[in-house]
């Protein structure tokens, strides 16, 4: 679950890391108000938006008096987000953040995840803040610095020291580093987080360190243990269809292409992506029903995919291991009817209970399109898409 910048900066202020002043604001109106309460003749209007890059897109905008605070947040609310990371359809901005201007000497990067290779937390650093930390590891590799935490020990201090020298900070900035490199341990541990940035982290004209930008994601599995923050959630920024299918224990993502699939185990649903792709078809979805699944939640499945007004055909590829297969049937049977689908639906069934699955679907006087084969059933899903 990601986190809008003006909740992250909440939660580094809990943790004692400093953050510009700032409210938020849903009208022209209200980030006046905003305006006026913190003071001062420099502000910074910013989009709140699950995506980086929002400067380049116009989704931060610096303002020198209250008109143009209120001609930023005007022009922010209510408008649709295009960045690199979103593609072409954007987010919705419903709020911008109103901040007080700072007066900036450095910008730096500072971010925390796991390594999953070394199964470790890592932090990550460098001079080069407020860029693109990807086109920083491409181009100039040299500029990142990276310390990862052994388990038994946590973090040392001596850890956040080179971290600090290898940045160009001096004196108090060394003792301050140290406290926010510490600070974002704890909240990456105690938050359940899967990435912490702050991008850029400055330093002011005083001298002293602020995190001038946030990015919190929280691992979605530990949810339950974070009520506080699960209520946080922002569905608007979220694919109305994937938001859907996690409220039926369905794992779904939306992808460019025109073949649906239902699969049954994210490892078949990958390898059933790959095979669609090799046979020259574009899947339009990652839909992993669960080991366990249900004929209920075989119909909402099949009611996600469809709606969806990209796929042509429906590739439904399930092993029957701790499923019955005949189960499966039955949920395709009755959603295909309760859902007048007008796309082919290619089935490929296999494992226990299989055979009276496709009995069953050859029996139901619909017009299915049945394969034993894997490579087959793909086949046929690419074929049958060509034809819509």
């Amino acid at each position: 679950m990601n986190l809008h910048e003006y909740q992250a900066k909440a939660l580094f202020a809990d943790y004692g890391i400093a953050v510009p002043q700032g409210r938020v604001a849903t009208t022209a109106e209200e980030a006046i108000a905003a305006a006026k309460a913190l003071g001062g003749d420099l502000w910074v209007v910013k989009a709140q938006a699950h995506t980086g890059g929002r400067g380049k897109a116009g989704g931060v905008a610096i303002a020198r008096s209250l008109d143009e605070v209120a001609e930023a947040a005007t022009r922010m609310i209510g408008m649709q987000l295009v960045t690199r990371q979103t593609g072409p359809t954007g987010l919705p901005v419903e709020k911008v953040l109103v901040e007080q201007g700072s007066g900036i000497v450095r910008e730096l990067y500072l971010g925390v995840l796991l390594d999953r290779a070394q199964s470790r937390i890592t932090f990550m650093a460098s001079s080069a803040g407020g860029m693109n930390i990807e086109e920083v590891a491409a181009e100039t590799p040299e500029k990142i610095l990276t310390t990862s935490v052994n388990p038994a020990a946590g973090l040392q201090p001596y850890q956040g020291r080179l971290l600090a020298f290898g940045l160009g900070l001096e004196g108090g900035q060394i003792k301050s580093f140290g406290k926010i490199l510490s600070a974002l341990y704890r909240l990456y541990v105690e938050q359940d987080a899967s990435l912490v940035e702050i991008n850029p982290l400055v330093v002011t004209a005083e001298g002293e360190l602020m995190a001038l930008d946030a990015k919190i994601n929280i691992d979605d599995s530990a949810l339950y243990r974070h009520a506080d923050i699960q209520a946080w959630r922002d569905i608007s920024q979220e694919d109305p269809r994937e938001a859907a299918a996690a409220e039926h224990e369905l794992n779904y993502i939306s992808l460019d292409g025109n073949i649906g699939c239902m699969v049954n185990g994210a490892g078949l649903a990958m390898a059933t992506m790959d095979l669609v792709k090799l046979e020259g078809g574009e899947p339009a979805n990652f839909l992993d029903v669960g080991g366990g699944t249900t004929a209920e939640r075989v119909t909402e499945a099949l009611k996600l995919i469809l709606s969806d007004s990209k796929v042509k055909t429906v590739l439904v590829n399930i092993f029957g291991g701790i499923v019955r297969c005949d189960l499966i049937a039955e949920g395709i049977i009755s959603a295909v009817r309760s859902l007048g689908m007008q796309v082919p639906v290619v089935v490929r069934l296999q494992g226990t209970n299989a055979a009276q699955g496709l009995e069953m679907l050859k029996k139901s006087g619909l017009d299915f399109i049945t394969a034993e084969d894997f490579t087959e059933a793909a086949q046929k899903a690419v074929a049958a898409a060509r034809t819509q």
